[in-house]
This record gives structure tokens, sequence and C-alpha cells, in this order.
């Protein structure tokens, strides 16, 4: 579906090229101030959508509950762990943490009104894994982590922009979905699971079934 939305948005960004192309190109410039500038102007609205559908591109579609990936500990020291992430494709991403516990952050785009009574589903896009400490004292005084998990630039954030304007577009809302912040220990490993209402961490060995008893 969601490929089918880049393609659109494609599609409509040729036309502003090709009908920006054509105005430039005329040869009659009795009028060409004004048939310039409205050449111009279809030409950097092209470049915008375009920029637009890549970054609609890097949204994965949220049909059904499923898996994004798992977590995985070692620790480095007092309050310092090697942290790997390996994504659903089997990608692994490695970044050191500071703190007790651990969570991750993904970006949605939940689908309102017309777009989603034709069944277009929510979108989301991995965004970062960050360390917090348990005591306000830590948090204030020891070492911040913080790590995006998609570094990829577009040049135009539409969930950004969609946030910014408080979500008053009628068709779509920008939201967070994140996972409760759970312990750190060292050698445990976690699922991460995602739904229409945000992300979910479940323990998958022994290491991060204890490190949730003694937090509980």
């Amino acid at each position: 579906m969601y490929i089918a939305i880049t393609f659109v948005i494609a599609f409509v960004a040729l036309l502003l090229v090709f009908w920006g192309g054509k105005v430039l190109l005329r040869g009659n410039w009795l009028l060409g101030f004004l048939r310039g500038t409205v050449g111009l102007l279809f030409l950097a609205g092209a470049l915008l959508i375009v920029l637009v559908a890549l970054d609609v591109y890097s949204y994965r579609n949220l049909a059904n509950e499923h898996s994004v990936g798992t977590v995985s500990f070692e620790r480095l020291g007092d309050q310092h762990f090697m942290v790997k992430f390996a994504d659903e494709d089997g990608i692994s991403q490695e970044f050191e943490l500071y703190g007790d516990q651990w969570q991750l952050d993904a970006r949605m785009l939940k689908w309102k009104g017309t777009l989603a009574r034709w069944g277009i589903e929510p979108a989301y896009r991995l965004d970062r894994i960050s360390g917090r400490y348990l005591t306000l004292q830590d948090e204030r005084s020891k070492e911040r982590s913080v790590h995006a998990l998609d570094e990829s630039e577009h040049g135009v954030d539409v969930w950004s922009l969609l946030r910014r304007m408080d979500n008053s577009v009628a068709l779509v809302d920008a939201v967070y979905g994140s996972a409760t912040f759970l312990p750190m220990q060292d050698g445990a490993v976690y699922e991460v699971r995602i739904s229409h209402t945000g992300l979910l961490a479940r323990p998958l060995n022994q290491q991060a079934e204890s490190a949730l008893n003694e937090w509980r």
C-alpha cells in the first residue's frame, strides 16, 4: 500500500516537472518574468513532493501485531552496557547505553477519515533507543545516552512537520509508540513487538525474566 502511495506522489511530481519545464521553455517571453516564476514554482513543488514521497516510503505498513526485532545486552561496566538491536530483517546495530533501564521508540502515522475507511493501515518507523537511570540524582549528574535507529535523511520530515502542526491535518496523525522502560541486565534478551497501540517488549531468556522480577 505504501509503495502505491509513493508511486502516486511521484507521478504528481513528474506532472509538475513537465508543466514547469513546458512553461520555462516556451519561446514567447513577453510575460517572461511571470512565466519563469510559475515554472520555478512548479519545479520547486515537484522537488518537495519527491522528498515527501521518499520520507513516507521509509515507513513500514502495520497491518497486525508483529515482531520488529530483538534487543540484547552485554555489561561493560557499572550502569554501562553494549546493546545489540537486530531488526526483523536481520540487520544488527550496536550501541552503548548508560543507565539502569532501556526504552525503544517508534514514529507512527495513523490514517483517519476517508483513508482509514479505505483500509489503509497505520505505518511505523523505528526511531531511537535510550537509557535511563532509576534515581533522579543519577539522571541529573551521570552520562545520558540516546541513539537514532534510522539515520536516513530525506530533506523533509513528514512526521515532525505533522507534530509541529499539532496533528491538524484531517487525514493523518503523527504519534509516538514507545516500549515501557525495562531493566538492562548482562545477557538479557528481549523481543520488541509493535501493534496499533505502540511497542511492547517481552523477555526471551532467564536473565531478562530475572531482571524483570527483581525490578518489580
